[in-house]
């Protein structure tokens, strides 16, 4: 399991917020309240794993743009 640094964190929180500010179909204004709330949700996330689930999660969402 590798470790996952607070800045590849932040960096993948700017990433989501980018990828919804060029959604086409989707409520950009919910997309982006809905990154912030979980963001800030899981933010007192301690279990490694916890985190790296909740991580791959986010890397997931981006690479497959399952969001129009």
């Amino acid at each position: 399991m590798s470790h996952i640094t607070k800045l590849q964190i932040l960096k993948l929180y700017k990433d989501l917020l980018r990828y919804g500010q060029g959604l086409r179909f989707t409520d950009k204004d919910y997309f982006c309240n809905r990154i912030r709330r979980e963001f800030r949700k899981n933010r007192e996330l301690g279990d490694e794993s916890e985190i790296s689930f909740n991580f791959e999660k986010g890397t997931a969402l981006l690479i497959r743009r399952a969001v129009q």
